[in-house]
């Protein structure tokens, strides 16, 4: 592809992808009660303090799970980025990252929650 520096290459589909499925992920365990579960219980089992601590750990996670999402969209809808293909595998890299630190919150703020 022009504009490489290197002659190592990747298709900007794999990282798309990788987005993809971890902005999933966070949605099912923020959103679709995936970490709620997972750390609370569900039905009569399920631990209500724990459940109103993991909505915590949600709101702080949440900005990063924007960022993350801002940063793909960006890349793929500026043609200064998306025509530089440096810059595109720098910016989805860094949502990835962004992502999986979303998700670190998660579990982190549900691991607490639990205990």
């Amino acid at each position: 592809m022009p504009g490489r520096s290197d002659s190592w290459w990747i298709s900007p589909a794999i990282p798309t992808i990788a987005n993809s499925v971890l902005a999933v992920l966070w949605l099912f365990s923020a959103v679709g009660g995936w970490g709620d579960t997972a750390f609370c219980g569900e039905d009569e089992q399920r631990d209500q303090r724990c459940g109103a601590a993991f909505d915590d750990a949600v709101r702080v996670s949440a900005p990063l799970a924007l960022l993350a999402a801002v940063i793909v969209v960006t890349a793929w809808s500026m043609p200064g980025v998306r025509r530089r293909p440096d810059r595109l595998d720098t910016l989805l890299a860094v949502a990835a990252v962004t992502w999986v630190l979303a998700e670190g919150v998660l579990f982190i703020g549900g691991y607490l929650a639990k205990s």
